[in-house]
């Protein structure tokens, strides 16, 4: 009992933290679905709590989600999804994590000089964007922090940005889940606990609305920039680690 306490706590912590800046809940909820479930069965666990993270900043901002962009991202990400998720034993998980966390520490600098130029991207390039994360996004944990400089590059921010991104996370989320089903990778009892999970996340999501009207595009901006340099930290330990 106390195990699942533990679990739902970081969940709503979590949730209120991805409700803000539009991602992070996996790399914080991974160390401790390890911890508590096993290896084997916290990735599964996290894709079903990930579906419902993201469904509850569907609810919470649905009515300023660009559909358009919903669409033309998730789409075409949803067989890239699946197409990731059967090749997630193909490759050795240091060399994607280097990768990734070499990535995230790049789009910092990048991201600001696209904002200088006032870059706007296109949505047939918004479209190829959900191709690539999309693919990644069945492969490894959380590909997060490489949609929001999609989405900002698009012109989306604040309540559109988390609920355009949250619409085409569902989307690719659904289509890892139903792959790990079709592999017999998700049983009844994970996909349980994967709900208690996505139950805290989403309580933190709800709580976190008052705050993002609050936020300037600075403040979001800035909290954007920590959250990739944190994540390419994670991801680069991770990978030397591991290599």
């Amino acid at each position: 009992m106390e195990n699942y306490v533990y679990v739902l706590a970081v969940a709503l912590i979590a949730g209120a933290f991805s409700g803000v800046v539009g991602t992070g809940s996996s790399l914080m909820l991974l160390p401790v679905l390890v911890q508590s479930y096993g290896p084997k069965a916290a990735m599964p666990i996290m894709a079903m709590a990930a579906i419902m993270g993201n469904l509850s900043r569907v609810m919470v901002w649905f009515k300023q989600i660009d559909w358009r962009a919903t669409f033309a991202y998730g789409l075409p990400g949803i067989p890239a999804a699946a197409l990731g998720a059967h090749t997630l034993l193909a490759l050795p998980a240091w060399v994607i994590d280097a990768t990734l966390g070499f990535f995230f520490w790049c789009m910092i600098p990048i991201r600001h000089k696209l904002r200088q130029l006032q870059y706007q991207m296109s949505l047939f390039q918004l479209g190829v964007c959900g191709v690539v994360i999309g693919f990644l996004t069945g492969l490894v944990l959380s590909t997060g922090p490489l949609s929001i400089p999609a989405f900002t590059a698009y012109g989306l921010s604040g309540g559109a940005f988390l609920g355009t991104d949250g619409a085409t996370s569902v989307l690719l989320y659904v289509s890892k889940v139903s792959t790990f089903f079709a592999q017999d990778a998700l049983s009844m009892q994970t996909a349980l606990q994967g709900l208690l999970v996505g139950a805290g996340i989403m309580l933190g999501t709800f709580a976190s609305k008052p705050l993002v009207l609050r936020l300037s595009s600075n403040v979001f901006a800035l909290m954007v920039d920590m959250l990739l340099f944190v994540s390419g930290a994670a991801l680069l330990y991770s990978a030397w680690s591991h290599g």
